[in-house]
């Protein structure tokens, strides 16, 4: 077995207890533990079977088994960081308005003691 398939499966293993480990601490959720596994689960079969690569690229019509995985990457990495920049804008929303209502409220409380 090559040196490179033994560190991927290694970070498999890695990744998966990691997931694992967020989902018992309530961070993840079923659906999200379940996908998690799905993914890291079908990085340790095409590392540990390369021809399946080779399979789903005949499959999808992409030249190279490689290339298909890494096409695949590219697209599940970009739909990460789109689902990521959607919970950052949220969040900015949510800081938002709560340091807005905050202000407001110390401003009635202020002009309230002013008036008494």
């Amino acid at each position: 077995m090559p040196i490179i398939q033994i560190f991927i499966v290694a970070f498999v293993i890695f990744a998966a207890s990691r997931s694992i480990l967020r989902f018992r601490e309530g961070a993840l959720g079923r659906g999200e533990l379940a996908g998690w596994l799905l993914f890291w689960g079908a990085v340790g079969v095409a590392a540990l079977l390369p021809r399946v690569t080779e399979w789903f690229a005949r499959l999808v019509g992409v030249g190279r088994g490689v290339d298909a995985v890494i096409y695949v990457s590219i697209i599940l990495l970009f739909y990460l960081v789109f689902r990521i920049f959607v919970r950052i804008d949220k969040i900015d929303h949510d800081l938002t308005l709560l340091v807005r209502r905050e202000t407001l409220d110390r401003r009635a409380n202020d002009d309230r003691a002013v008036k008494s």
